[in-house]
């Protein structure tokens, strides 16, 4: 299971930070996406990260503004994100999966087998 938290509501430039914690005997081993929804849109790929926390992919959108990180001893991903833009206002969910190839196909929702219930992210300008 996935449980994010850490969303609110913030002025732009501000930074936040999200926190995806993943309980399950698996967790240590799952590779994490972030993903984003706004209002009418389709669900985008922001950030992931793989199970041992050396490879690290971003959006063009967020690259140089978040930053994806993990703590295997706490079980939790989190997502830095800094200099927040109104456009950043989405509900934020993490995701999961099991692969050896986590380099493969990590930006595609369809990919990822548990996701969290979202948190919601607000940039006013």
């Amino acid at each position: 299971q996935l449980q994010a938290s850490g969303g609110g509501l913030v002025q732009a430039g501000a930074s936040l930070r999200l926190s995806c914690a993943a309980s399950g005997r698996t967790s240590s081993s799952a590779n994490i996406g972030w993903f984003r929804q706004a209002p009418g849109k389709e669900r985008e790929f922001v950030a992931a990260i793989s199970d041992s926390g050396g490879s690290k992919y971003y959006a063009d959108s967020v690259k140089g503004r978040f930053t994806i990180s993990r703590d295997n001893a706490k079980n939790t991903v989190y997502l830095q994100m800094g200099s927040l833009k109104p456009e950043d206002t989405a509900v934020y969910y993490c995701a999961a999966r099991f692969v050896f190839d986590y380099y493969i196909d990590y930006g595609k929702p369809d990919k990822y087998t548990n996701w969290g219930q979202g948190t919601l992210v607000t940039v006013s300008s």
